[in-house]
């Protein structure tokens, strides 16, 4: 039997118990962030007089297209607007009245009532990345995404505390047929992760299927009183809601349930080249649709939502981390606040097809303008790569850890008692230090954001320990969330019974039954 521990392995097994700890008190999250933080805004009173005028005017004298639906069309003649075949006009200030009723704050029920989000107000919810077809690692590289990986992401959602929500299509599941592949995402966030998620929107009954699991998972009575999906609906820009979009819109403003309208913007080919410009037409878009939601059914939560990416005019690539798309979010924002509505936007965005230094620096730049701009809910704030053509393993948690490091920035300083530490001033003597003091043994755990993924060591510790890049340490850590990933409790006559409506609903496509 081994002796007593010297004195230098004592110390080294006290760090390391300190740092677990640390690292497990690390994990402990709020469902959302409060901001303490003021939000910066690049539009000051004169231009949003401007981009409000122009907004009204494009929807006056030009209008906006609403395809494929003729009741849509009568509804918004029978309130007033004007309807030509499928272009309607609005009167400046009529779009507004309309969105008025909806809610500048509400909340999104997770089937964990601990896990309820905030949408609006000072909250900020980071989310995961949307709809890419392909999964990249370090290890099998490019390849098109699996159901298995969709499961995987979402495992690895639920345990990163730094996120908030669990997401729509983490990946595109191209091994299950299209017309199945809501249920089969449907049920992995509902059953593998207990956060909040987002429906499907590419087809109504797709969207229906989405309503009614929840209402298996969280009661018919609770789901029609109470907003439990967060669903994003995009235009086609210019000034066009296609049939698919619209049908979507409308089975979610029916029930109840949040409709963000987010025009997806590639400036340069989707809109003008400018950012003033790029505004005028993503806030008549907006205000249309979201009066249209007010109209289904007056009081349905909504969101200003926005995807702006400046092409490169060298190529026609879409681009991203630039300072356009920055300047953007934080015009945008006040947009929406004038509006009464919550804003969502893009986080962590890159071109890179990696997670290299050009991933590091665009996804950060993407992600602070949004922290910055008060964004309420941050989607793509994990995974992106290669303009969210794919979603990186590695690449989740280490975006993971920067959204740790912005809610933290967004928490803002604390000047309580406590903070200002005026004992220690008294305990420690001129010339000393701070490491003993008690303040520092009081807070140590809590007192500085740590990262999982940075190295902080010496070199030597570095070189001792694998000299291991970033992207090898998020591969490990990526295998140990996977590894130890416990699902989350569900009744197991509600998990049979939504088993059982997965099963029904696929024979049924598959006979042909939508």
């Amino acid at each position: 039997m081994r002796g007593k521990m010297t004195a230098g392995e004592s110390r080294r097994a006290g760090r390391q118990a300190r740092m677990a700890a640390r690292a497990a008190g690390a994990d402990v999250y709020a469902p959302y962030t409060i901001r303490k933080i003021g939000k910066v805004s690049l539009i000051d009173e004169d231009a949003v007089a401007i981009i409000e005028h122009n907004a009204d005017r494009i929807l006056d004298e030009i209008g906006m297209e609403f395809r494929g639906d003729a009741e849509t069309l009568k509804l918004f003649k029978r309130h007033g607007a004007r309807v030509t075949g499928e272009r309607v006009r609005f009167d400046p200030g009529w779009c507004r009245d309309r969105i008025k009723t909806a809610p500048p704050v509400f909340t999104q029920h997770a089937r964990n009532p601990e896990r309820s989000v905030q949408i609006g107000g000072d909250a900020q919810v980071y989310a995961p990345s949307f709809g890419p077809p392909f999964v990249h690692d370090m290890k099998n590289g490019r390849r098109y995404a699996t159901m298995e990986d969709f499961r995987n992401i979402t495992k690895l959602h639920h345990q990163l505390g730094a996120i908030n929500h669990s997401g729509g299509v983490v990946v595109e599941p191209v091994d299950i047929p299209v017309s199945m592949r809501h249920l089969h995402m449907a049920h992995a966030h509902l059953t593998l992760n207990d956060k909040p998620f987002m429906g499907a929107v590419t087809a109504p009954e797709r969207a229906r299927d989405t309503i009614k699991m929840c209402r298996i998972v969280m009661g018919r009575e609770f789901v029609d009183r109470n907003c439990v999906l967060y669903s994003v609906v995009n235009t086609n820009a210019p000034l066009v809601m296609d049939e698919t979009m619209l049908w979507a819109l409308k089975e979610y403003a029916r029930a109840g349930q949040c409709t963000v309208v987010s025009p997806f913007v590639l400036g340069g080919t989707m809109s003008p080249v400018t950012v003033a410009a790029t505004l005028s037409q993503v806030l008549a878009e907006v205000m249309a649709a979201v009066a249209l939601i007010q109209l289904i059914r007056p009081g349905a939560p909504a969101a200003f939502g926005t995807f702006f990416s400046p092409i490169s005019l060298r190529t026609g690539a879409p681009t991203f981390g630039t300072p356009e798309g920055t300047q953007f979010q934080m015009c945008a924002k006040t947009l929406a606040d004038r509006l009464g509505l919550p804003f969502h936007s893009v986080g962590g965005l890159t071109a890179s097809k990696v997670p290299d230094a050009q991933a590091g620096y665009e996804s950060q730049a993407q992600l602070m303008g949004a922290a910055m701009a008060g964004v309420n809910f941050i989607i793509h704030a994990t995974g992106c790569l290669e303009g969210l053509l794919t979603t990186g393993y590695e690449k989740i948690v280490m975006d993971a850890d920067r959204c740790s490091a912005m809610q933290r920035f967004a928490q803002g300083v604390d000047f309580s008692e406590a903070a200002q530490a005026m004992d220690a001033f008294f305990e420690v003597e001129p010339g000393g230090h701070f490491l003993g003091a008690q303040h520092t043994r009081d807070n140590f755990e809590t007192a500085f954001w740590m990262g999982e993924m940075s190295d902080n060591k010496t070199y030597e510790q570095w070189r001792a320990e694998g000299a291991r890049w970033q992207h090898d340490r998020a591969s490990a850590r990526v295998r140990q969330l996977i590894n130890e990933y416990e699902a989350p409790p569900m009744d197991i006559g509600i998990r049979e019974a939504l088993d059982d409506f997965v099963a029904r609903r696929s024979r049924e496509i598959e006979g042909g039954n939508t």
